[in-house]
């Protein structure tokens, strides 16, 4: 059961509209943004900061943005927000094999060395403590520029966020994200956890 119980969708019209912005990108309005609305200013400036963020500016496309969601998320152990992420690296096209081998990106043919970099530097900015360094920056360096690099620590730092309000409320998982959590990652041992 969450700590808070999310209102309904109808409850604030301007952050409903705002919301819209979910339905492409999950299929519904996350229960996570329904709790966060008892307080409209924070679900305002929310949706606002993940429109920005996830805005596709060009090679970090927003499939990438999602599988570096999954990896933040992943270190983090919130299982609300990993089955977010990857239902939306799935509508964002995400190729299958790397959607079935996310837990692979290291290895797994199917991933980049530009991805793996990204991925890592996702895994080290995401642990506690913080572990991105020298070689990490290196690597990123030989695949991708500055503003790039912003655009992924932009993404890192939003699921940070989500991560601690989703694992902390123990947001209700929907429907739709339980289906592709079980999809892609059950197989190594995800579940929904406390997220019910």
């Amino acid at each position: 059961m969450p700590l808070v119980e999310p209102l309904s969708a109808d409850a604030n019209q301007d952050v409903k509209k705002l919301a819209e912005f979910f339905n492409e990108t999950l299929g519904f309005c996350p229960n996570s943004v329904l709790t966060m609305q008892i307080r409209p200013e924070i679900a305002r400036s929310f949706i606002n900061m993940n429109k920005a963020v996830m805005e596709n500016y060009g090679r970090v496309t927003s499939a990438l943005k999602r599988m570096i969601a999954w990896v933040s998320s992943n270190a983090a152990g919130c299982r609300y927000c990993q089955a977010h992420a990857i239902r939306a690296a799935e509508r964002y096209g995400a190729e299958q094999e790397q959607l079935d081998n996310i837990w692979e990106y290291r290895t797994h043919p199917s991933f980049s060395d530009a991805e793996r970099a990204a991925l890592e530097f996702s895994l080290a900015a995401s642990v506690i403590p913080n572990a991105v360094n020298e070689e990490i920056k290196k690597e990123l360096y030989k695949h991708w520029d500055e503003g790039e690099i912003v655009e992924m620590l932009g993404v890192i730092s939003l699921f940070g966020y989500l991560n601690r309000w989703n694992d902390s409320m123990g947001t209700s998982l929907e429907n739709g994200a339980v289906e592709s959590g079980k999809q892609y990652l059950q197989k190594h041992g995800w579940n929904k956890g406390k997220h019910q």
